[in-house]
């Protein structure tokens, strides 16, 4: 395994990704500290994928601490919606003030999904693209992972996070965000992308 040190920055603001990515890191026993702990800037998400978004989350962040980094850029991919909203999930949930409604996001999901009519049906995934740099070198090396499943409205669970409460992943019967984060680690697209980057660090 290449050597990550005893401390891994998480380059993101979000609670709920911070938590999970904790979570997946706990048995390596790293202590993982948030972008926002160190007061470190939100890159503009520039790129056109979720890795390239990734990426260059993981790079600034390296290199302004000085630490390993680790980014996750993921969203929600919606089939009758040609993909959307992709790599801009969670603008989707923005108002004009910049602050996030999820249930707006999953208000408006729904809405557009219905409006291609009957046939075209409920099938969507979450992707997750993880991003590891290393400050000394400019190494960076990245993973996607994806969970496949389906839309349901209304909403339903308290855990998760995001859009998490209106999918089902395939072969279930809870959403994301009724499910035990235990069961969700077991199968999600995050958990799908970290063990290829256990796998990689293990090579």
């Amino acid at each position: 395994m290449r050597e990550i040190g005893s401390r891994l920055v998480i380059a993101t603001h979000n609670s709920g990704k911070l938590r999970e990515i904790r979570a997946l890191m706990e048995p390596f026993g790293i202590e993982c500290v948030g972008a926002a702990e160190l007061d470190l800037p939100e890159p503009e998400e520039t790129g056109t994928t979720f890795v390239d978004n990734a990426d260059l989350k993981a790079r600034q962040a390296a290199d302004l601490s000085g630490l390993p980094t680790l980014a996750d850029d993921s969203g929600l991919a919606v089939d009758a919606l040609g993909g959307r909203p992709g790599i801009f999930s969670a603008r989707w949930a923005e108002d004009e003030t910049g602050k996030r409604d999820w249930l707006r996001a999953m208000e408006r999901v729904w809405r557009e999904t219905e409006a291609q009519g009957p046939d075209a049906g409920h099938d969507a995934h979450f992707v997750c693209a993880l991003a590891l740099a290393w400050p000394e070198d400019g190494q960076a090396e990245s993973f996607e992972g994806r969970v496949h499943g389906t839309l349901v409205w209304p909403p339903r669970g308290e855990r998760g996070f995001g859009y998490d409460p209106m999918f089902v992943p395939a072969g279930g019967q809870q959403t994301f965000g009724e499910m035990d984060p235990e069961q969700k680690h077991a199968i999600s697209h995050r958990a799908d992308a970290f063990r290829k980057l256990v796998g990689w660090l293990k090579a």
